[in-house]
């Protein structure tokens, strides 16, 4: 493992932000994340855990967003962080309906939450959202922080025992996540968004590569860090779970469908099947959102009628 994931702690690749139509060479650039702020136990931080205090807005479509309802789903903060759901298809960004409504403001977009928190901000609007309704602003919009806030700042008010990213493993974790956030879960993105000939066949290179890497890591071990999933298992079953039905087909990423893959379909399957999870995978807002969403990739707009997926089929 070392030999693949070294050299990729150091890079910084931590943000989340939607795709950046600017590209290098016909690559892919992701944006960056606005709001920063952190949510402490002792409220050091200015934002203090507390039952109530906390909104979050998340896609079921988006990967990014899913992993922090999976955070919040495995810790059992769901009586205290509580959640809007915005439409799987965009029109003016993401927005609101009367049958997913913004519970808090009543908004019609998004982006009528970030003016809210800053009536100059000019940014990208992106999901999630962790939204501090005492002083009315975003806490963060950086899902790989707002997965750690649930870990810890909201520690001592979960009443799930797990913990997402133990002390004794923490270098690993970061090691590992740093590797599949590069290569897969923003490889896939990559691929999907070149606009060049060689541009996608680097990055479908770099996804195929690393996704071998995870079958043979798999083959040897349960879980890609220790002996229980750790956040490294859950960022990576984000991207996973939306392979077969969206990123073969929608993003080119055709070389290998993960059910030709014994081992990541075994493991894909096993988190899926952790109490709590199949509740926050929606399949059909992941297909309507990226066939429908895209037009400069899937112009007519038409979503398919499959594939059948085994991993989330009734036993």
């Amino acid at each position: 493992m070392e030999a693949l994931v070294s050299g990729y702690l150091e890079q910084g690749q931590w943000h989340d932000g939607w795709y950046d139509t600017r590209a290098s060479r016909g690559e892919f650039v992701r944006t960056t994340s606005a709001f920063r702020h952190w949510v402490t136990a002792d409220g050091s931080s200015g934002f203090g855990a507390q039952a109530g205090r906390y909104h979050l807005y998340v896609s079921l479509a988006c990967p990014w967003a899913h992993r922090t309802l999976i955070a919040r789903t495995l810790k059992g903060l769901q009586d205290v962080v509580s959640v809007s759901v915005v439409e799987p298809v965009m029109t003016q960004g993401w927005c609101f309906s009367a049958a997913l409504p913004d519970h808090l403001h009543d908004f019609a977009f998004l982006h009528q939450l970030y003016a809210a928190a800053d009536p100059q901000y000019t940014g990208r609007v992106l999901v999630p959202v962790l939204w501090d309704k005492h002083k009315r602003t975003v806490v963060s919009n950086e899902s790989a922080e707002i997965i750690r806030m649930f870990n810890e700042g909201f520690g001592a008010l979960a009443t799930g025992a797990v913990d997402l990213y133990p002390a004794p493993l923490r270098d690993e974790i970061d090691r590992v996540n740093a590797f599949v956030y590069d290569n897969i879960n923003n490889g896939v993105y990559r691929c999907g968004f070149a606009t060049e000939q060689a541009a996608y066949q680097r990055a479908f290179d770099r996804l195929f590569s690393a996704l071998d890497w995870v079958e043979a890591e798999l083959g040897q071990r349960r879980y890609l860090v220790g002996t229980q999933p750790t956040e490294a298992d859950w960022r990576l079953f984000t991207t996973l779970a939306r392979f077969d039905a969206v990123y073969f087909g929608h993003f080119k990423c055709n070389r290998n469908r993960l059910e030709d893959f014994a081992s990541i379909s075994r493991y894909l399957r096993e988190l899926y099947l952790v109490p709590g999870i199949p509740a926050t995978v929606d399949i059909d807002h992941i297909k309507r959102h990226y066939y429908m969403s895209h037009p400069h990739i899937n112009p007519t707009r038409i979503v398919p009628a499959g594939p059948r997926l085994k991993f989330c089929a009734p036993p």
